[in-house]
């Protein structure tokens, strides 16, 4: 009997994960949408040295 209870207690439990877990996906997909909107800013910021470089004199013997 005892085996059988902890089944059925372990079945009643696993409904209410369900619900849990359904509760909290939100909250995942915000946090991959501010991830994905700070990445998109880091990447937009990529070789803006390159663009406000001194000019390099082309004639120098290197």
């Amino acid at each position: 009997m005892l085996f059988a209870s902890a089944v059925a207690n372990l079945a009643a439990e696993s409904e209410s994960h369900a619900a849990v877990a359904i509760q909290t996906l939100p909250y995942g997909i915000v946090t991959l949408v501010i991830f994905a909107v700070l990445g998109m800013v880091t990447a937009s910021y990529r070789h803006v040295a390159n663009r406000h470089a001194a000019p390099v004199a082309h004639d120098e013997q290197h």
